[in-house]
């Protein structure tokens, strides 16, 4: 089985009929889609409807019904499959990928990506930065960069 990606977080409950402040840590609101099924540590739960409010979504799960119910579902971790959408460069794909600068001298590897609102950053083995906008090429396991002189040495 594929390892699931977290995709949101079950904030609080919301009104009287049952659904939930759902918070998304991706931008791939199809997640949300009527039908999906999403993974939690309590099972899946099937999304029924999903509607915008501010700067969170307003969701209603099959089998929920009330408030009480909506309450039980706080602070749930929700969990999906990976999309598989070519040309996309993916956080679980980078995370262990080797980078190498154009010259081909290894830089380190991937052990996070940090979100940075200029740019994701990489963050290397060792704590060195680099942002995403200097990535030149992607080949499975690696990572091709453009970076200027000096920037590791920061």
């Amino acid at each position: 089985m594929t390892e699931l990606l977290e995709v949101g977080r079950i904030t609080k409950a919301h009104g009287l009929r049952g659904e939930v402040v759902v918070v998304l840590s991706t931008d791939r609101t199809e997640r949300l889609d009527r039908g999906s099924v999403l993974e939690t540590d309590r099972g899946p739960l099937t999304v029924e409807a999903a509607r915008r409010h501010q700067q969170s979504w307003l969701v209603s799960f099959e089998g929920v019904l009330d408030r009480t119910a909506a309450e039980d579902l706080h602070g749930l971790t929700l969990r999906a499959e990976p999309i598989d959408d070519e040309g996309e460069v993916w956080v679980h794909d980078l995370i262990g990928a080797t980078v190498v600068d154009a010259d081909g001298t290894e830089l380190g590897t991937v052990t996070a990506v940090e979100d940075n609102p200029a740019a994701d950053l990489l963050v290397l083995e060792g704590g060195a930065l680099i942002p995403m906008t200097f990535v030149v090429g992607t080949a499975p396991g690696r990572l091709t960069v453009e970076i200027p002189e000096g920037l590791l040495d920061l």
